[in-house]
């Protein structure tokens, strides 16, 4: 995808280096065990605090699923209803634990088009107090329909230097 901004009447001006708006997410217990419970993630991990500790973790943690359902709000967010992620690709790292706050970031990456539908790559990184909670890449596709949506998030969010 080259480097550009996206075509077509009325498409936003997203070009790849804009930063997205941060999202804070505070990681409650209950965050933890209905994300494990709603993915039919039963390991014992993510729900009982007493078995995580016995197998070495000081606490439960969030699942991969739970945070990539959180990864896809974020970008779903930012760039309104009729955006389709494409694809997505996640890398965890430091864990989720409950008190913690989860801070998801995102940086255009790429914007071409396939078709009539433009195409926005996008790194994402979730920071907790520990270190990157999650890092990883992903493509979302704006149909045309999609465009002015997107169009009016990005002027409430992204000022001319491409900062939030």
């Amino acid at each position: 995808m080259p480097e550009q901004p996206m075509p077509g009447r009325g498409a936003p001006d997203i070009r790849a280096g804009d930063v997205l708006p941060a999202l804070e997410i505070p990681i409650t217990r209950t965050l933890i065990v209905a994300g494990a419970l709603a993915s039919r993630d039963y390991q014992d991990v993510h729900h009982d605090a007493e078995l995580a500790r016995e197998k070495g973790s000081p606490d439960i943690f969030m699942n991969i699923l739970t945070t990539n359902g959180l990864v896809g709000r974020y970008l779903t967010d930012h760039f309104g209803p009729t955006a389709v992620l494409q694809k997505l690709a996640i890398r965890l790292g430091a864990p989720n634990y409950p008190g913690d706050t989860m801070t998801l970031t995102g940086t255009i990456a790429e914007v071409g088009t396939a078709g009539t539908t433009a195409q926005v790559r996008v790194r994402i990184v979730g920071t907790n107090a520990l270190g990157n909670h999650v890092t990883g890449t992903a493509t979302v596709g704006l149909p045309p329909a999609g465009r002015a949506a997107a169009s009016r998030a990005y002027r409430s969010h992204v000022s001319p230097e491409g900062t939030v």
